[in-house]
Protein backbone atom coordinates (compact mmCIF):
# COMPACT_ATOMS: atom_id res chain seq x y z
CA UNK A 1 0.00 0.00 0.00
CA UNK A 2 1.25 3.46 -0.87
CA UNK A 3 2.51 5.50 2.06
CA UNK A 4 0.46 8.62 2.71
CA UNK A 5 2.53 11.67 3.33
CA UNK A 6 1.43 15.19 4.05
CA UNK A 7 2.61 16.19 0.58
CA UNK A 8 0.68 13.40 -1.19
CA UNK A 9 -2.50 14.23 0.71
CA UNK A 10 -2.17 17.94 -0.03
CA UNK A 11 -1.44 17.31 -3.70
CA UNK A 12 -4.62 15.24 -3.94
CA UNK A 13 -6.93 17.44 -1.87
CA UNK A 14 -5.72 20.98 -2.53
CA UNK A 15 -6.70 21.20 -6.23
CA UNK A 16 -10.26 20.05 -5.46
CA UNK A 17 -10.54 22.51 -2.58
CA UNK A 18 -9.31 25.38 -4.72
CA UNK A 19 -11.70 24.45 -7.50
CA UNK A 20 -14.61 24.49 -5.05
CA UNK A 21 -13.62 27.93 -3.82
CA UNK A 22 -13.35 29.19 -7.39
CA UNK A 23 -16.88 28.11 -8.29
CA UNK A 24 -19.52 30.83 -8.15
CA UNK A 25 -21.95 30.65 -5.24
CA UNK A 26 -24.78 29.60 -7.57
CA UNK A 27 -22.79 26.57 -8.71
CA UNK A 28 -22.21 25.53 -5.09
CA UNK A 29 -25.83 26.13 -4.04
CA UNK A 30 -27.15 22.77 -5.12
CA UNK A 31 -24.55 21.00 -2.98
CA UNK A 32 -25.01 23.03 0.18
CA UNK A 33 -28.82 23.34 0.20
CA UNK A 34 -30.34 20.58 -1.93
CA UNK A 35 -33.90 20.88 -0.61
CA UNK A 36 -34.03 24.64 -1.04
CA UNK A 37 -32.59 24.29 -4.55
CA UNK A 38 -35.16 21.62 -5.40
CA UNK A 39 -37.94 23.88 -4.13
CA UNK A 40 -36.58 26.77 -6.18
CA UNK A 41 -36.51 24.68 -9.35
CA UNK A 42 -40.05 23.42 -8.70
CA UNK A 43 -41.30 26.98 -8.23
CA UNK A 44 -39.59 28.13 -11.41
CA UNK A 45 -41.16 25.22 -13.26
CA UNK A 46 -44.57 26.16 -11.85
CA UNK A 47 -44.08 29.73 -13.02
CA UNK A 48 -43.26 28.54 -16.54
CA UNK A 49 -46.43 26.44 -16.58
CA UNK A 50 -48.52 29.35 -15.32
CA UNK A 51 -46.98 31.65 -17.92
CA UNK A 52 -47.90 29.15 -20.65
CA UNK A 53 -51.52 28.75 -19.45
CA UNK A 54 -54.32 30.72 -21.06
CA UNK A 55 -55.10 33.93 -19.15
CA UNK A 56 -58.88 33.46 -18.91
CA UNK A 57 -58.98 32.28 -15.29
CA UNK A 58 -60.84 35.11 -13.59
CA UNK A 59 -57.62 36.68 -12.33
CA UNK A 60 -56.58 33.55 -10.44
CA UNK A 61 -53.73 32.68 -12.83
CA UNK A 62 -52.32 36.20 -12.48
CA UNK A 63 -52.60 35.99 -8.68
CA UNK A 64 -50.90 32.58 -8.71
CA UNK A 65 -48.03 34.00 -10.78
CA UNK A 66 -47.61 36.79 -8.23
CA UNK A 67 -47.63 34.32 -5.34
CA UNK A 68 -45.13 32.01 -7.05
CA UNK A 69 -42.84 34.97 -7.77
CA UNK A 70 -43.07 35.94 -4.10
CA UNK A 71 -42.28 32.35 -3.08
CA UNK A 72 -39.26 32.28 -5.39
CA UNK A 73 -37.99 35.50 -3.82
CA UNK A 74 -38.45 34.10 -0.29
CA UNK A 75 -36.61 30.86 -1.10
CA UNK A 76 -33.74 32.84 -2.62
CA UNK A 77 -33.59 35.03 0.49
CA UNK A 78 -33.61 31.91 2.68
CA UNK A 79 -30.70 30.43 0.76
CA UNK A 80 -28.76 33.67 1.08
CA UNK A 81 -29.54 33.95 4.80
CA UNK A 82 -28.42 30.39 5.48
CA UNK A 83 -25.09 30.97 3.75
CA UNK A 84 -24.36 34.00 5.93
CA UNK A 85 -25.30 32.47 9.30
Amino acid sequence: MKDLTRRSVLSAVLPAALLTLALPRRARASADQPHMQAALEALRSARRELDAATPDKGGHRAKAITLVNDAIAQVEKGITFDRRH
